[in-house]
């Protein structure tokens, strides 16, 4: 077909040409001679098959044909999508523009990442941010293989072939007491025995990894937690501590420290940590976004969870 013939560089001549009223004109706006211009437009005009300009010869200015007004509709099209291409693939080379998706899960989405995608606007303010939320590690892994996110949080420790994972901290299991309370007052230290929870009625979240690891870690203690109110909202779970229904054992990073309703102590003996890990697919190209959405969370999650481990081991 003939138009298969047709160049960008062509129609770039023929917008010039059509701008300027003549081919030196032309010439001079892209930096071609004036046989070059020439060229073009032949080449142009052979290939779609028809006259794009009329020629008057001398000093008047060349003017479009019928099918070069036509032609040039497409040529304008053509060119300004191609230039809005260049400048989008020029803002997500640099990781200011483009669309990001993020794997996030509760405490992470209520602790941290409100500070990280305030730093990431400031940095980055066209990037069109979007979030998907699941409460455990498979199912934001999955959407990370599938492309359905670009990056993920993930609670650790946590190992898969198929990931680039990166530690951003670690996130102690603390255990969460009613201000109020009697063992709040019975106990001032910055610590409460892990045994005193033995036969308590307890405030946790239902199945999931996070809970699952801490009923590991205190069943590895000689303590069967006993439930009477479980919750994957963190606020409701520390809103029954706070009424006194319970203790709950939490990590560190799920709790409003700010509230004076509770008091918040490390557990003795620890129980195992669970890190903050961001993961990305293992041998794919990660977006530009991506990776300063990684260095502002490895930044941004060092600050958090050192005030909150500050804020942990001050005395009640």
């Amino acid at each position: 077909m003939p138009f298969d013939d047709v160049e960008v560089r062509h129609l770039r001549a023929l917008r010039a040409v059509a701008e300027e009223g003549s081919f030196i004109g032309a010439a001079d706006i892209l930096g071609f001679s004036q046989a070059a211009i020439s060229q073009q437009i032949a080449g142009l005009e052979r290939a779609v098959g028809q006259s794009l300009f009329d020629r008057p010869g001398g000093p008047r200015p060349v003017t479009l044909t019928p099918a070069g007004r036509l032609l040039l509709k497409h040529a304008d099209a053509v060119v300004d999508r191609l230039g809005r291409a260049e400048q989008e693939m020029d803002d997500l080379a640099s990781g200011t523009a483009g669309r990001l998706v993020i794997g996030t899960y509760q405490s992470v989405s209520v602790q941290l990442l409100p500070e990280v995608v305030k730093e990431m606007r400031a940095a980055a303010p066209n990037i069109d941010i979007h979030f998907i939320e699941h409460p455990d590690n498979d199912s934001l892994v999955e959407d990370l293989i599938s492309g359905d996110v670009d990056v993920t949080f993930l609670a650790g420790p946590f190992e898969d072939s198929r990931l680039d994972c990166i530690e951003l901290g670690v996130d102690p299991f603390v255990v969460v007491l009613p201000a109020d309370g009697l063992e709040a007052r019975r106990n001032r230290g910055r610590t409460y025995p892990v045994s005193a929870l033995i036969g308590v009625p307890m405030v946790g979240e239902h199945d999931c990894d996070c809970q699952s690891a801490i009923d590991s870690g205190l069943s590895a203690h000689g303590v069967h937690p006993h439930y009477v109110f479980r919750s994957n909202d963190n606020g409701a779970m520390q809103g029954m501590v706070r009424a006194g229904l319970g203790p709950a054992v939490m990590p560190l990073l799920a709790i409003d420290l700010a509230d004076p309703g509770i008091v918040v102590k490390q557990l003795d003996p620890p129980l195992d940590p669970r890190t903050i890990i961001l993961a990305v697919r293992r041998g794919s190209s990660t977006l530009p976004a991506a990776e300063k959405f990684v260095k502002i969370a490895k930044t941004e999650c060092r600050k958090r969870l050192s005030r909150s481990k500050n804020a942990a081991a001050t005395p009640a």
